[in-house]
């Protein structure tokens, strides 16, 4: 059954079991031993209780989605130190090391909060922590300090545990981001391939076959005019042939040209399938066709960078992409439910930078704004054709 299950689910659920083995010892040494043993004030058990529900409340909330990026909301932070004031205070109330134990429950989770140096600091504070109370239970200063650094030594490995199961699915997603990278880049290709085999032929046609279709209708056209009786009926038959030709492969040149267009739409949907905590929703024209292998590549770098933004720093679980043509260029729209920010506070960084660099190259641009509480919000344009694709269109000669 446990391999059905993520090792980030494992690792979850073998905290909750741990939490929920820690009742036992606390309610009976509440409850099974002497008054004597164990003294009491008024409510000191409803407390007691209390602090270890929120223990598992906060601990179930921390866990809920764990993935490459970890929690970068701050809540879950805070979360974290209501988890190690709760896990403190069982110990100072129960008069036990329980905290210990819950804080070795709690040490599973501080991988995907903190950074690894201050995940041990933290670790080893709340750990040493617990000291006083095991003075209070008898042990020397050397032994209480043993005691915590034994409990110290275990949360230290399930530490390391978690954190190698957050590099495990950071490569994991890596992996999945460069699988659906190379599907979408192969798509591209073979679309490009397709486009200028398409061209080429058309080139051909155009090149050689219409140029001595012309000359042979020249020809024809003056054997007209020299010949006489049933052998003139003949030539303008052929003439008129020649012509008709002519004009059917200039057509089929016209068709292989207007359909050498590459599907945008088949090359952008393997980045949006099978992104982990993430759930694109994608909108796009159909047909969406770009005649420019270059501006493809751009466009479909750009939605990459999208999604990898929306997965890594927005802490977003919903990512809603519009793609579609708004007269001469495509415009995409994305927003997402993530933390947002202010505009002013977003420092650009190498994904922002570089795919406003790549539109720039091409004629195109982006806006951005992230309202506090509202997402992140992005919108670029790119034309479809440059100047002179503009130019040999209608208002051009057909030659």
């Amino acid at each position: 059954m446990l391999g059905k299950l993520s090792h980030t689910r494992v690792l979850r659920l073998a905290g909750l079991f741990t939490w929920a083995i820690v009742s036992l010892p606390l309610i009976y040494s509440q409850y099974a031993l002497d008054e004597e043993a164990v003294p009491g004030r008024p409510g000191e058990e409803l407390w007691l209780f209390a602090l270890y529900m929120a223990f598992g409340g906060c601990y179930f909330w921390l866990t809920r989605r764990l993935n490459s990026g970890g929690h970068a909301h701050w809540y879950d932070r805070l979360l974290l130190l209501v988890l190690t004031i709760c896990a403190l205070a069982v110990s100072f109330l129960n008069g036990s090391g329980l905290g210990s134990i819950l804080m070795m429950v709690a040490a599973g989770v501080i991988p995907w909060l903190l950074p690894v140096r201050l995940g041990v600091f933290w670790l080893l504070v709340s750990q040493l922590t617990v000291l006083p109370v095991y003075l209070m239970l008898g042990f020397s200063l050397f032994e209480a300090l043993m005691q915590s650094l034994l409990y110290g030594g275990f949360s230290m490995f399930i530490f390391v545990t978690s954190l190698v199961a957050r590099q495990q699915t950071q490569a994991r997603e890596e992996q999945r981001r460069l699988n659906a990278e190379l599907r979408a880049t192969r798509l591209l290709l073979a679309e490009s391939a397709r486009v200028n085999e398409r061209t080429r032929i058309s080139r051909e046609l155009h090149d050689l076959l219409g140029h001595h279709l012309t000359a042979l209708s020249l020809n024809l056209e003056v054997a007209g005019h020299i010949t006489e009786g049933r052998a003139q009926e003949h030539v303008r038959q052929a003439h008129t042939l020649a012509k008709l030709l002519l004009t059917d492969v200039r057509e089929a040149v016209s068709q292989l040209r207007e359909s050498g267009a590459i599907d945008l739409a088949a090359a952008l949907r393997p980045l949006a399938e099978r992104v982990p905590s993430l759930h694109i929703h994608l909108d796009m024209d159909d047909p969406l066709s770009v005649e420019d292998p270059e501006r493809a590549h751009v466009l479909l770098r750009c939605t990459q960078e999208i999604i990898t933004n929306a997965v890594r720093h927005a802490g977003a679980r919903n990512l809603w992409i519009k793609v579609g043509r708004e007269r001469e260029r495509i415009v995409i729209d994305a927003h997402d439910d993530g933390i947002g920010g202010e505009v002013e506070r977003i420092l650009p960084g190498n994904g922002l930078r570089g795919m406003r660099e790549r539109l720039a190259q091409h004629g195109g641009d982006l806006d951005v704004s992230a309202p506090r509480g509202g997402g992140f919000r992005l919108r670029l344009w790119l034309p479809v054709a440059t100047n002179m694709m503009l130019a040999s269109g209608p208002q051009g000669v057909n030659r």
